[in-house]
């Protein structure tokens, strides 16, 4: 795919970041259970959450974005219209290429049974399975009965 270039993220991707975000489904998300604000995403924007984050071009159009954690975690989001499996191998080789690690990871919803199987075709090894005990849900469950 000689088509495909990672540029950084800038202030003028903010729109085009959120509309990205709006597609996701519930199943892909790890860190959040609903769509943040316009505000708040573009406050977490500004924070620079990432070492290195990208939008995906395809012929000079925004497709999706990719990013490298601090931790060296591999995140990455395509159009619905766009998502294929060479376009995010593909992304994902020009990534590494471009940030040379030993290593990398990919945290993946335990519901997102794709993009396990897509991590596990590019030879990504399981490591673990985290937990989480949230007291807020907890307690409200517990008035419930």
């Amino acid at each position: 795919m000689e088509n495909l270039i990672l540029k950084r993220v800038t202030h003028t991707d903010v729109e085009f970041l959120y509309e990205l975000l709006k597609q996701r489904k519930n199943y892909e998300n790890i860190s959040h259970t609903k769509i943040p604000t316009f505000k708040q995403h573009v406050k977490f924007i500004n924070s620079i959450p990432y070492s290195k984050w990208y939008v995906i071009l395809c012929d000079s159009e925004k497709i999706g974005s990719i990013y490298l954690s601090k931790q060296n975690e591999i995140g990455i989001h395509i159009k619905n219209n766009f998502d294929n499996f060479e376009l995010k191998k593909e992304a994902i080789k020009i990534l590494m290429e471009k940030n040379p690690r030993h290593t990398y990871f990919a945290n993946v919803s335990m519901k997102n049974k794709n993009l396990m199987k897509f991590f596990e075709s590019l030879k990504f090894t399981k490591l673990q399975i985290t937990y989480e005990f949230n007291t807020l849900f907890n307690s409200q469950n517990k008035s419930k009965k």
